[in-house]
């Protein structure tokens, strides 16, 4: 995927123009163990609140491409025939409305990432009808090219802020307040399939890491059963080496 198809979907990923109907999460803490799990209506929820879910799972498609967001390809011998494979095409199609499915995915998620905090796992299915693209580069929304079916994933750490003075408007003064938990940026999360020339890619999904050092190999395995291609900067040092 390149920018612009990365930025078409971001532009996308808006209340007023998706057609993601809820949101699906699991959290989860330090020990691997999990605390609670949601479906919630977009729909139903306030706008504000809304807009923020929106605003994780557009982080994951943020950074530098070859550095925070790299390409993961499938093996043809995978596509359609392996289980990881299977697993997020049948998410996609039944739109995460399968609950045993769901299960599947955040079972490998805990088993496999690393986090020091708390964390929460969201993701999401949306529906884009891609319209069609002149040659000025300007888009005819009313003429589509295409529906265009994926889930995203974003997993955000949760910290545990400390107790600080709030004002307390009914009584005009100030008083302790209890310690929150706060969601914070997504770590890692992917994209799936990839929007590839504007287009549906089965073979291929985007990977999504904040802390390009940690790239969280063990994620990447389990989910898409194959090798995280290394990052651009690593890749010229090696051909340099060689």
């Amino acid at each position: 995927m390149n920018d612009k198809e990365i930025g078409e979907l971001r532009r996308h990923l808006r209340r007023d123009r998706s057609n993601m109907t809820a949101i699906c999460g699991c959290y989860v803490n330090a020990q691997k163990e999990i605390i609670t799990q949601f479906r919630s209506s977009l729909g139903m929820m306030p706008e504000n609140e809304a807009e923020k879910y929106f605003a994780y799972l557009k982080r994951t498609l943020s950074g530098t491409i070859g550095k925070n967001l790299i390409d993961i390809s499938f093996k043809t011998s995978q596509v359609g025939n392996s289980e990881e494979h299977k697993l997020l095409m049948a998410l996609r199609e039944s739109k995460l409305k399968d609950e045993e499915l769901l299960q599947k995915l955040y079972a490998k998620i805990i088993e496999n990432v690393t986090m020091d905090d708390n964390y929460l796992i969201l993701i999401g299915c949306d529906t884009y009808d891609v319209p069609f693209k002149s040659k000025d580069d300007s888009f005819q929304r009313d003429q589509s090219e295409e529906t265009y079916t994926y889930i995203l994933c974003s997993i955000c750490p949760v910290k545990q802020t400390k107790p600080n003075l709030h004002y307390v408007p009914e009584e005009k003064t100030f008083h302790d307040g209890a310690m929150n938990q706060m969601v914070q940026a997504p770590a890692l999360g992917f994209l799936f399939p990839a929007f590839d020339n504007r287009s549906t890619n089965i073979y291929n999904a985007l990977y999504y890491t904040h802390d390009v050092k940690n790239s969280q190999d063990a994620f990447v395995e389990a989910v898409f059963n194959t090798p995280i291609p290394k990052p651009a900067a690593e890749q010229k040092k090696t051909f340099e080496a060689l």
